[in-house]
């Protein structure tokens, strides 16, 4: 799954991470990410002490077995963590889905965790590229989920997407129990506090109208992509009927 921060991703890790047959990965790329630009994140030398900086290394991971019992693995990606320099060939074994936001919502949410925050550091530009890749492959658009259609039908877009993703819907998608997880990011300590608090996902909150000043060049660069994306996204059934 293909995301931008503050985007429910981590809300669509849970609702995978719930289902019996399968296994999560949080953002395996993340460690790789801070060694390689050194830019200064929260909790940096926590996460690159945590993870694998060695993207090849990333990918043997990615590509392996899954754990016994589990026939899923779900990997919740940052886009802007895949770098130009690191290779891109290992997605073609990969089902890639793709979760969206639109860009006020994203740098609202983001400056109450990090003040500073540039166009790259959203990832709406990889996203778009990663996209491209992939539906050129195919030959037709991947599946793409928004986050605000998520929170006002999750039963109803999970199971759409499940079907696209050739995975039975459960139930258990819907709801997680409260807390932190083992398959959590170190940086979840940062991050994650809300979806920790959290039991399932929440309706959505108001679509934000006005920025700041400051972020109103970046929203209006990311807005196009995030247009291009969210002609391709999935409704729910009654939506879609």
């Amino acid at each position: 799954m293909w995301s931008g921060p503050r985007n429910i991703s981590t809300a669509m890790m849970r609702s995978f991470g719930n289902r019996p047959d399968t296994h999560v990965v949080d953002e395996p790329f993340y460690a790789a990410y801070l060694a390689m630009t050194g830019i200064d994140h929260p909790m940096r030398e926590e996460v690159i002490a945590a993870g694998e900086t060695d993207w090849r290394k990333v990918v043997e991971q990615l590509t392996g077995p899954l754990p016994d019992g589990r026939t899923v693995l779900y990997q919740k990606h940052m886009t802007h963590h895949m770098l130009p320099e690191i290779g891109t060939d290992w997605l073609d074994a990969m089902v890639n889905a793709f979760l969206i936001r639109r860009p006020e919502n994203v740098l609202a949410s983001y400056v109450r965790k990090r003040e500073a925050v540039t166009f790259d550091d959203i990832g709406f530009a990889r996203q778009g590229e990663l996209f491209d890749r992939v539906a050129d492959r195919l030959g037709a658009a991947p599946p793409v989920v928004d986050a605000h259609d998520i929170l006002c039908d999750p039963r109803g877009v999970l199971s759409v997407l499940c079907e696209r993703l050739g995975v039975a819907f459960s139930e258990a998608m819907l709801s997680w129990p409260r807390g932190f997880r083992t398959t959590d990011g170190v940086w979840g300590a940062h991050w994650y506090e809300a979806v920790a608090a959290s039991t399932g996902f929440a309706p959505p909150g108001p679509e934000i109208a006005d920025l700041p000043p400051h972020l109103l060049p970046i929203a209006e660069k990311a807005r196009p992509i995030y247009e291009s994306l969210a002609r391709y996204r999935i409704r729910g059934r009654d939506a879609a009927a």
